[in-house]
């Protein structure tokens, strides 16, 4: 059940992929259709030599800058105060911690 079982090739054939032919015959290949021409007069191919647009402009790069600080900034808030929130915690159960020793501790001798 655990071992993986390999199937074995009754007829092994020595092709690696089979080849798929259709006797003789040239294969069949088809085509997308053309799109139908618009009836607008402006080139519909990009020039060769035309820089690629991002549509970032000087307001978007603000924007996202901006949104970037605020994302740093909140994230390190709640970090600090994740780390804020444990040594507060160890603190108290080290305050707690004296207090029940110190309860539990048998009381001194009185020698003299």
């Amino acid at each position: 059940m655990f071992k993986p079982h390999v199937p074995t090739n009754p007829m092994p054939t020595g092709e690696i992929i089979p080849v798929i032919t259709t006797l003789g015959q040239p294969p069949t290949v088809h085509h997308a259709p053309p799109p139908a021409p618009c009836a607008c007069h402006h080139p519909h191919t990009a020039p060769a030599n035309a820089p690629a647009r991002t549509g970032m402009t000087p307001g978007t790069v603000i924007a996202l800058a901006a949104a970037g600080t605020v994302g740093v900034v909140v994230i390190g808030v709640v970090l600090v105060s994740m780390l804020l929130a444990v040594a507060i915690a160890g603190a108290s159960l080290a305050v707690v911690a004296l207090a029940l020793r110190s309860a539990l501790a048998p009381p001194p001798s009185k020698r003299r």
